[in-house]
Formats: C-alpha cells, sequence, structure tokens
C-alpha cells in the first residue's frame, strides 16, 4: 500500500511561487575582480617578480639612498627580458620618470638589448611631462646613437611628446632624424607638427613645415581632418 506522503500531490511537486521562492533564494552574487588584479602592461599582466621590483625601486627612491637603489640591481639583473621592459614601462606609466630612466638606461646594457622606438616614446614622454629637460636632453641624446628600423608611427608619437612639453628643438632634430632613417613622414606628421608649432608660437617654423607638406601632398586639407592617432597607442612592445 502506498504511503499517504508519495500520494500527495504538494510532496511530489513544488508549487509555482515555492520554484519562485527556491530560485530566488539561489542567486549567485560575484565579487568584483577587477579589484584584485595585478598591474597591467598594455595589456598583459606583470609577474610577481616585476611587480616586487617595481615596489623595491619605489621604496629605494622614498628613502633618497642612491644605496637603496643600488642594492635593488641584482634583483633587477635576475628578471627576464619581458619582465625587465615591463617594469621599465610600469615605472613610465606611474609618472616614476627618473626611476624609469635609471631602469631603461639598465636595459641598454643587456646583451639582449635591441632598441625599439616605442620604448624612446614612453621614455620621453614620462620625462618631458614632469619638466626634466636635461634628462630628456639624455634620452634624444641616446636615441640620435641608435640605428632604428623605419616608424613612422612611432616618431609621430614621440614628435608629439615633445610638443605638448614644449619642447621645440628637440622636436624638430627628431623630425630630421625621422626622415634620416627613412622613416617617411605621413599627414599625421605634418599635423602633429603644424598644430604643434603654431600652438607654441612658432610660426616661422610652422609655415616652413607647411611647405613642406603642400610640396609632399599638394593640399592641406588633411589639417582639418579629425585626429586618429590614438590608434597608435595600441601597438604591442
Amino acid at each position: 500500500m502506498l504511503s499517504s506522503v508519495a500520494l500527495s500531490p504538494l510532496r511530489a511537486s513544488p508549487t509555482r511561487a515555492a520554484a519562485r521562492r527556491s530560485a530566488a533564494a539561489t542567486i549567485i552574487t560575484m565579487r568584483d575582480r577587477s579589484k584584485n588584479r595585478k598591474p597591467t602592461q598594455r595589456g598583459r599582466y606583470l609577474s610577481t617578480e616585476a611587480i616586487q621590483a617595481v615596489q623595491s625601486l619605489k621604496r629605494a627612491a622614498l628613502r633618497g639612498a642612491p644605496a637603496a637603489s643600488a642594492a635593488v640591481e641584482p634583483k633587477l639583473r635576475r628578471l627576464l627580458k619581458a619582465d625587465l621592459v615591463a617594469v621599465f614601462r610600469e615605472l613610465a606609466a606611474q609618472g616614476e620618470a627618473l626611476l624609469a630612466l635609471q631602469v631603461f638606461e639598465g636595459i641598454q646594457k643587456e646583451h639582449w638589448y635591441r632598441p625599439r622606438l616605442l620604448w624612446y616614446v614612453d621614455l620621453v614622454t614620462v620625462l618631458a611631462s614632469k619638466g626634466l629637460r636635461s634628462e630628456v636632453d639624455k634620452a634624444c641624446s641616446y636615441l640620435k646613437r641608435e640605428q632604428l628600423e623605419p616608424d613612422t608611427e612611432g616618431f609621430n608619437l614621440l614628435l608629439k611628446a615633445l610638443l605638448d612639453a614644449g619642447f621645440t628643438q628637440l622636436a624638430m632634430d627628431c623630425f630630421r632624424l625621422m626622415k634620416l632613417w627613412d622613416s617617411d613622414p605621413d599627414r599625421i606628421t605634418y599635423r602633429t607638427l603644424i598644430k604643434g608649432l603654431e600652438s607654441l608660437g612658432k610660426m616661422d617654423l610652422s609655415a616652413d613645415t607647411r611647405l613642406e607638406a603642400e610640396n609632399e601632398y599638394g593640399s592641406l586639407d588633411f589639417l582639418d581632418e579629425v585626429e586618429i592617432d590614438k590608434a597608435y597607442i595600441s601597438r604591442a612592445f
């Protein structure tokens, strides 16, 4: 004989209201994991070793002791190439201009070092943003001694960084270097130079650049185009 429990329809299947209450009781909530993410560097995560190196360098800088900063050098030496470059670029992104320069000069001493113009863009941008004229001069002097592959997009970013910070002569030096290394100026190059020079009141230099651009393209209508320089920023290092 079947039990009354088995025959009870209430026991056999829950009511719709009960099912809704059950579903409501089992709603899953998720934590915002973004709060736990490690610092990122242009689309990649920094390794634990790279994060520790960044933190150690910043602590040493806060102490203001050259010896403390030098003590971090062995730790940097042990980093893999990708991590060492990531440390440099993370420091630059955080606005740690002098530390970024220190690490960059260390990178130059590595046996695997091959110059990348985008590294110079990062370095010059952070140094120029802090108004460190002598350090920007030093970085540009390093650049002039390099031998790089043609890179018009990279030079466009470099010119913009220099002009935004008011380094007119260095920008013109890099423009000449750009052409010397067969990085053909494009419309963005001329727009960056002309608008940058005019914003700084360098009308004579702007006029010369306008003439050069007109000889190259015949028309200067592109000066009024919407800027698309942001498309370059996503380039991987």
